[in-house]
């Protein structure tokens, strides 16, 4: 038979296969050799106490033989001679699997990548890394696999959509990643694995007859009879469609700009702006497992912290342990923080984002932002504080950064402790670069922090401007009913960009999701009455930790 035993095990009984079928055997009454096997269905770590456990939820083989881990079948069907075909546009996690979507429904997909190839972005990143020289199309945001690939790879999300992600993640399974993914409690995959994941889905893209193009960037729509006919890609060449679906990620400003430019109505979205706090993981460690030492068996540590500052939320970000602050900026004049950790998070310094929400009340009184009813006011603003924070920098990607306690009591340091960022660190005063309330309330935040962790308001941690690409400063309408832009019956807003997702799994999700209506629309409701219909999807994920 099999059962379902919950387990409560120190950190080296869950390292121990052994241990752990002693534990089954205890708690289901049997002797451990009535144990075939098990498979993990949830594990998590209980921090709170003195005392680290390790929560196992497992499906137990009793006095049976034991079966592998079934993966959830996918069939991918050959289309290369298929009549329907549907070109994406953006090889992001929307794209990626709105494109296997389609395989599945015997429907060719030709993704249009705005960047390069993962193996080709990795010259780019170094140049952002060694010399601050950033490509506009190839960087940690814009390629194939979108920013996810080089952006720490976390796969947990806050959609309750159980069935939606647990196929996602035995998507990632069945390209590569570790099984560990389906149970655990915050699964990651790690940006040094990622690339070789979506590198394996591309190639299974192209066996069933799919194509996948690089460097072709939409700058153009062709608008005819309220539809949108056909669209430009910066190289000359014209795509005609009858469907489109646009999910950008959130840092596609041009396609934000193009929109606006056509009179395409799009929305101002508040979103979250402020900086990266960078602290040694051996100090995370010892204050969240209340040891000097961590445990072998146990993993580095994480935080989540929010709070409430003048009735404005202060919270942490895309907390990388293990990890490394990495330069996100899209163009040339702009200073932009994110983090990332390699699959075993062993780099020496963890690093999150700490960020406070920003208002339409917050910005309306700026003086440089001062037309009303401004879509693109908050990306304007988000604009504004990273060309600001490179001024500030110095240039060459020069992040401006203080120490905590420091910012905090807002004096410019002496000194900045060893970082992970690679472009390097000036001291700066960030009350001087940072809006004000973005300012107060990190500064206020940060010492309430401080009571809730004790140690982790210090000189140790470093503070780093600016984390501004938290989600999308605009939202792009769509009817609950079809999916489609309410202006354009034939365009599908998708994915982050759009503001629908909020990292990788809800993206691919999104993604999913509009591919499966409008195979309905195209197999049941069109089809019959065209000779044949190109789809064209402009996807890819930016900046989602």
């Amino acid at each position: 038979m099999q059962q379902k035993i919950s387990l409560r095990l120190l950190p080296s009984e869950a390292a121990d296969e052994a241990a752990i079928k002693r534990s089954i055997a205890g708690n289901a009454g049997k002797k451990i050799t009535s144990i075939s096997g098990y498979h993990i269905l949830r594990q998590s770590i209980d921090a709170r106490g003195k005392t680290i456990w390790v929560n196992l939820t497992v499906n137990a083989f009793l006095d049976e033989p034991f079966i592998q881990r079934s993966i959830l079948p996918f069939e991918f069907n050959d289309v290369s001679k298929a009549k329907k075909k549907v070109v994406i546009i953006g090889a992001g996690p929307a794209g990626l699997f709105a494109a296997l979507q389609l395989l599945e429904q015997g429907i060719k997909p030709i993704i249009l990548e705005r960047g390069k190839d993962v193996k080709a972005r990795r010259r780019d990143l170094a140049m952002l890394n060694k010399q601050g020289v950033v490509n506009p199309e190839s960087n940690y945001c814009f390629g194939e696999g979108g920013a996810g690939t080089y952006s720490d790879g976390k796969l947990y999300t806050r959609s309750n959509k159980r069935g939606d992600i647990d196929r996602i993640l035995n998507l990632f399974v069945r390209f590569g990643a570790s099984e560990e993914i389906l149970y655990q409690a915050h699964p990651h995959i790690g940006t040094n694995k990622l690339p070789h994941i979506i590198t394996a889905m591309r190639e299974q893209l192209i066996q069933c007859g799919a194509e996948v193009l690089f460097e072709k960037k939409v700058v153009d729509l062709i608008i005819e009879n309220d539809k949108v006919s056909s669209v430009k890609t910066a190289d000359g060449n014209v795509f005609e469609a009858d469907a489109f679906i646009l999910a950008t990620g959130h840092s596609a400003r041009d396609i934000f700009e193009l929109l606006n430019q056509q009179q395409i109505s799009i929305e101002a979205k508040p979103f979250a702006l402020g900086v990266r706090i960078e602290h040694p993981q051996q100090l995370i460690d010892s204050i969240q497992y209340h040891c000097p030492v961590r445990d072998a068996n146990l993993p580095p540590s994480s935080y989540s912290l929010v709070q409430q500052v003048n009735s404005r939320g202060v919270f942490s970000f895309c907390m990388c342990p293990g990890g490394i602050i990495a330069p996100a900026s899209t163009a040339p004049g702009e200073v932009v923080v994110n983090g990332w950790s390699p699959s075993k998070r062993n780099n020496p310094f963890a690093n999150s984002g700490m960020v406070v929400q920003v208002e339409m009340k917050d910005i309306i009184k700026n003086e440089e932002l001062k037309i009303r009813n401004d879509p693109l006011i908050f990306m304007r603003f988000q604009k504004m504080v990273e060309e600001k924070c490179f001024g500030a920098g110095g240039g060459s990607l020069i992040a401006p950064a203080q120490r905590m306690v420091d910012f905090s009591n807002g004096k410019t340091s002496s000194s900045l402790p060893e970082c992970s960022y690679h472009p390097g660190l000036n001291t700066v005063n960030l009350k001087e670069v940072l809006p004000g309330f973005i300012y107060q309330s990190l500064a206020k935040g940060f010492i309430e922090f401080g009571k809730k962790m004790k140690g982790y308001f210090t000189n140790d941690a470093v503070v780093v401007a600016t984390e501004s690409r938290t989600s999308s400063p605009v939202r792009i309408p769509r009817s609950n009913e079809t999916l489609a832009h309410p202006q354009l019956a034939n365009f599908y807003p998708c994915g982050e960009g759009a503001g629908y997702a909020g990292g990788i799994v809800s993206a691919a999700m999104d993604g999913e999701k509009v591919a499966k209506l409008l195979i309905q629309i195209l197999v049941f409701i069109i089809l019959p009455f065209v000779k044949s219909l190109p789809l064209i999807i402009y996807s890819s994920l930016h900046l989602t930790c």
